[in-house]
């Protein structure tokens, strides 16, 4: 009997090495672009409504770091990654290559409201983003 509960207890350790041993290869078939797209453009969102550049430059980089992921332009290790269990960013998980381009530039558009610190350009460049991003959905 305590063999049994000992195998029982372990268990959960093998489901959890088998899971970690998953390929590289095949997480990413189990990414989900589409959620990173809809996160991006929520945050995008945000960032159009914010009333103060920080606001706006937060929320854009949250935007960025879902579209991009952590291997691409422009991610900021030091800013939220709201797209971090869905997968390596919305471009590279992206397989289509006119949607890739659609993100692409939204990702531009993005950098774009991060470089100016004008209030108002950097929520039009936010509210411009979501426009893009709620097309490619």
């Amino acid at each position: 009997m305590s063999r049994f509960l000992s195998l029982k207890a372990s268990i959960p350790f093998v489901v959890g090495a088998a899971i970690m041993a998953v390929p590289p290869v095949l997480q990413q078939a189990f990414a989900d672009a589409a959620s990173e797209v809809v996160n991006a453009q929520t945050h995008a969102g945000l960032a159009a409504a914010s009333t103060k550049i920080e606001g706006v430059h937060t929320h854009l980089h949250h935007a960025l770091n879902c579209l991009v992921g952590p291997a691409g332009q422009g991610f900021d290790a030091k800013q939220m990654n709201p797209c971090a269990q869905a997968g390596s960013g919305a471009i590279p998980d992206t397989t289509d290559a006119a949607k890739k381009k659609n993100l692409e530039a939204a990702a531009a558009k993005v950098r774009e409201g991060l470089a100016t610190t004008d209030l108002a350009a950097a929520q039009k460049a936010a509210s411009e983003t979501a426009g893009m991003l709620k097309a490619d959905e």
